[in-house]
């Protein structure tokens, strides 16, 4: 198996080096770029399999770049905010990006949420050999669990493999409440802060795509106090 690559996103360039050699350890390929003008002349030559973006660079901020990226590929992201700075961090996911960390971190860290994010989205590329490859239907929308293709009366709606990890989730337990503690363990595979909104983000990017009005969603429903129901009837009945 080839060693997956690694972009870092970083003005700083002692972490870009500490990154590198912590990760070239670990059996990655990774190479480092300062801004985003230097990310896209690197993306021209080579495809990663992940981008570690900061969000504090010269020029071009990193959520202008991961709206740039999100529109044009579906490479993860995991990016780097400065601590405390949480309306960033939510609008970083909000942009596209699968997952953040704060700074300063242990790069023991950054490396499980990397390798939790690469996992995730091998298992959305990749066919599994035990489902049935039947789809999955709600509404005007078909969901096809093995090409992992979402369309809607037949036009396909692009989503990232964050988004359809969850919404695979969500369609294999019709009717159940399932708690925001059990969507973080089955999507990201590692402790998080009771306080993460990494779930309430990728859940509002769904109804974006999903409902009709997704300020009243039908689909994806939210529990007070508990988590979310998916109801593939479409009931609008809100609890």
């Amino acid at each position: 198996m080839s060693e997956q690559k690694i972009l870092v996103v970083d003005d700083d360039a002692k972490l870009r080096d500490l990154l590198a050699r912590y990760l070239s350890k670990e059996g990655f390929s990774v190479s480092g770029v300062a801004d985003g003008k230097a990310m896209d002349r690197r993306l021209t030559e080579q495809l990663p399999d992940l981008i570690v973006l900061d969000l504090m660079l010269p020029g071009e901020d990193g959520l202008s770049i991961a709206r740039r990226l999100r529109r044009d590929s579906e490479i993860p992201i995991v990016m780097l905010t400065a601590r405390g700075e949480e309306v960033d961090r939510i609008i970083g996911l909000e942009m596209g990006a699968d997952d953040y960390l704060p700074k300063p971190f242990n790069p023991r860290e950054l490396l499980a949420r990397i390798r939790a994010v690469l996992r995730r989205q091998r298992s959305v590329g990749e066919g599994d050999e035990n489902q049935s490859g039947d789809a999955y239907r709600f509404g005007e929308f078909q969901l096809d669990l093995k090409t992992h293709v979402l369309t809607k009366n037949g036009d396909n709606i692009p989503l990232t493999g964050g988004e359809f990890a969850l919404l695979k989730v969500l369609v294999s337990h019709p009717n159940r409440v399932l708690t925001r503690d059990r969507l973080v363990g089955t999507l990201k595979g590692y402790d998080r802060s009771p306080f993460d909104r990494s779930i309430d983000v990728k859940v509002t990017r769904l109804r974006k795509k999903l409902e009709l009005d997704p300020a009243n969603p039908q689909f994806i429903r939210t529990v007070w106090g508990e988590g979310y129901i998916f109801t593939p009837k479409g009931n609008a009945t809100q609890q």
